[in-house]
């Protein structure tokens, strides 16, 4: 850890980084360096270097401060940092993006150390999977397994049709895939064992005899009536066979048993202390009109706090898209909450789609501060909690209708025309979710961001 620390920034934002840097408990001391630009997202590291290396009388010359050894640049600053490294001969880093992240920076995501272990395995289901073509199924395995899957799982209807089991278990398998079939068909599930499945769902007390042969490792669940002693003891008599087996006790969606699903889950953990459990948590993603990283995030918090070796998803309502790739980001989070002793926040931001984990609030006074220091004709557009504002040196507009905004600025020229016209109904979708907004850079959605352009 530095001792001291440089802040490098632009005119504008050295009033706003000021106020966050004597608000911040850092771990060390601390100086800034006003570089002599109004936006200090425009340095490169070669144009900061010369202003450290002019001549000291020059009027464009930047000192460095006695027992700086840091220097921390904004995180839009492009270009090498050895050429700043060179010139003061102390090390150079990029911070973040946006001066709201300062905190967050110097605590949460320092100690993040190991980050990224996991325990819970994912299984991600292909419905109807006989009645794809071969290409489609890879296709979508291929999705799944980049998203974070660890098994492929082929689920059979009562009725499908199409290739033999077999063919599409031995097409994954040649591929690598971990594979699972979901049938309760005995004649599916021994096709499904001889084409080299490694898990078979499910037994039950209708086809439970079938484990006595199986390969594949089963996963047992509930008889017809649901009662999780039958679980138990189709459990048990696997187990006295000598077949290993996983758990599932069924979880039913909300309004169906839910509360009695996760009762027995619980119940189940406490009778088999060391048994491999799963649960399905598309029950919940597929069947709630709810966005699923929220619903995602939480069952995969009980799965971890219960310590289950596997959950079951699968992405078919549209609001379910990208269940595997939440749970995969939530299986990191939980595990590192768990193991941490700490609550599973201020960790990682990948599960916040929507919402913000930290909200920046300007406020007028601080934006006439700025354009009272502005000399130039470009408009500059920032949000609080209630309203967008839109200045330059000549205006200053205020409001929440983006069409009287842009009629009072009186732009004419047809390309700024169009690209304010895209940031202020940029202003106006952060606004109305209550998002951060930061002119010329995108909206922040999570795990489903793009990467920033480099040609802003």
């Amino acid at each position: 850890m530095p001792k001291k620390i440089l802040f490098v920034t632009g005119r504008l934002a050295e009033p706003a980084l000021r106020r966050i840097l004597a608000t911040t408990p850092l771990p060390c001391s601390y100086d800034v360096a006003v570089m002599p630009i109004s936006v200090a997202a425009l340095m490169t590291t070669s144009w900061i270097a010369r202003h450290f290396s002019l001549p000291p009388d020059h009027r464009r010359h930047v000192d460095l401060p006695p027992d700086c050894d840091l220097v921390l640049l904004p995180g839009f600053c492009e270009g090498e940092l050895a050429e700043i490294e060179q010139t003061l001969g102390i090390p150079a880093e990029r911070g973040p993006k946006d001066l709201i992240d300062i905190p967050s920076y110097f605590s949460v995501e320092r100690q993040r150390e190991n980050y990224g272990a996991y325990s819970v395995q994912i299984i991600a289901e292909i419905q109807d999977a006989l009645r794809l073509s071969d290409e489609a199924l890879l296709d979508r395995a291929a999705y799944y397994h980049a998203s974070g899957a660890d098994v492929i799982d082929l689920g059979i209807g009562p009725a499908s049709i199409g290739d033999t089991v077999s063919h599409k278990v031995q097409l994954l398998k040649e591929v690598g895939y971990q594979v699972s079939v979901d049938s309760v068909d005995p004649v599916i599930i021994q096709q499904a064992d001889q084409a080299g499945a490694d898990y078979i769902l499910s037994l039950n007390d209708s086809n439970l005899t079938l484990g006595r042969d199986l390969q594949a490792t089963p996963v047992v669940i509930p008889d017809e009536d649901g009662d999780v002693q039958t679980l138990w003891r189709n459990a048990e008599r696997l187990w006295e066979w000598g077949v290993g087996c996983i758990l599932d006790p069924i979880a039913l969606p909300i309004g169906f048993g839910f509360g009695r699903s996760l009762h027995d889950l619980y119940r189940t953990r406490q009778q088999y202390p060391e048994a491999q459990l799963m649960i399905g948590t598309h029950h919940l993603s597929e069947m709630t009109d709810a966005d699923s990283t929220g619903i995602n995030a939480l069952l995969m918090g009980i799965a971890q706090e219960l310590n289950l070796a596997f959950v079951l998803t699968t992405e078919v309502a549209p609001w379910a898209q990208g269940s595997v790739r939440e749970l995969d980001i939530a299986r990191r989070l939980m595990y590192y909450a768990q193991n941490e002793g700490i609550p599973p926040k201020r960790i990682e931001e990948g599960l916040l789609t929507i919402k913000e984990s930290r909200r920046r609030i300007h406020n007028s006074e601080e934006l006439k501060e700025i354009q009272a220091a502005l000399t130039d004709p470009n408009i500059r557009i920032y949000i609080d909690g209630t309203q967008i504002y839109a200045f330059n040196a000549d205006h200053f507009v205020a409001g929440t209708d983006v069409e009287a905004i842009f009629q009072e600025l009186g732009i004419q020229e047809a390309s700024h025309a169009f690209y304010l016209g895209q940031e202020l109904t940029k202003a106006e979708l952060a606004l109305q979710l209550g998002k951060n907004y930061t002119q010329d850079r995108p909206l922040r959605w999570g795990y489903l961001s793009r990467e920033d352009s480099d040609d802003h």
